[in-house]
């Protein structure tokens, strides 16, 4: 089970929440058969926005992280609630790298950086906030330390880590953590918090010892104080349906509608899990009607 920890400094000059998604990012396998690298891309991209997710207050608030780059793997979307709730896909899921100049699974050249990380948060308002900045390495984490810096005006430091076995593809562990400083920060936090992340673990050597999002955030941050606001256990969930399918067809307009009327069947299949939905010529012309 994925387990995600919201904490706070006790002198209310800091939040940082962490979340193992092991769990989260071997379904989003399972569902996508993603090769090494694209496991590791959407994989950083789903715990970044289960973290993002987390905070948001709505019941029917979501966030929507997309990196456009323009490379080998082309899009990788993820969409959380707010419970930290994430579904994603990814644009070419089979891409093969070879590793970096460090000997890592080179993401930057699945994600590219010639292009745009855009943030988009429906907060069941008229119009949705999007930001968006330019993609800066293309390694997710500090795309997202970037975001907030630039585009919501938050210090931010992003941890995000992805292990997978060489040989089966599977993911050994996943997960990640934001550390962002409030208002009341001064200097002297600035100094400890560059002071902890000198001396942390990459986020998947910290899983692979067993440590938990809780401890992973008393490691990253040891000369804090600090008390869980919250926890939660997000998954991998597809709020698609039938009724929604129906909804996108209809918004393609009769034309189009009549079109697929001829085939012998129209199938739809959703990108974040696969899913199929078959629709008759009846059916098709009756969603005409609707």
């Amino acid at each position: 089970m994925s387990f995600l920890v919201r904490m706070i400094s006790v002198d209310g000059t800091l939040t940082v929440m962490a979340a193992d998604t092991t769990d989260i990012v071997s379904e989003m396998h399972k569902i996508h058969n993603t090769s090494k690298v694209c496991s590791a891309a959407l994989g950083r991209t789903l715990t970044a926005a289960s973290l993002m997710g987390s905070v948001l207050k709505g019941k029917d608030d979501t966030v929507t992280v997309r990196f456009n780059g323009n490379g080998k793997a082309g899009s990788v979307i993820a969409v959380s609630d707010s419970e930290g709730n994430v579904r994603g896909c990814i644009g070419e899921a089979r891409v093969d790298l070879p590793l970096n100049s460090k000997g890592k699974l080179d993401v930057a050249s699945a994600i590219g950086t010639n292009g745009f990380l855009t943030v988009i948060k429906d907060l069941g308002l008229k119009e949705p906030y999007v930001g968006q900045v330019p993609i800066v390495t293309g390694e997710i984490a500090e795309d997202i330390t970037s975001y907030f810096a630039v585009s919501e005006q938050i210090p931010t430091v992003c941890g995000l880590g992805v292990l997978v076995n060489p040989d089966t593809e599977d993911i050994l562990c996943s997960g990640g953590f934001i550390i962002q400083l409030l208002p009341t920060a001064g200097e002297d936090t600035i100094e400890k918090v560059e002071k902890g992340i000198e001396k942390i673990e990459p986020v998947t050597t910290m899983l692979a010892k067993g440590m938990t999002p809780e401890e992973i955030c008393r490691a990253v941050l040891p000369e804090f104080e600090l008390d869980v606001l919250d926890t939660a256990s997000p998954v991998y969930r597809c709020n698609c349906s039938r009724k929604r399918v129906e909804a996108a067809l209809i918004s393609t307009g009769e034309k189009a509608l009549r079109e697929m009327a001829e085939d012998e069947k129209t199938e739809v299949t959703c990108h974040f899990c696969n899913k199929k939905y078959v629709f008759t010529p009846e059916e098709i012309l009756g969603l005409i009607k609707k």
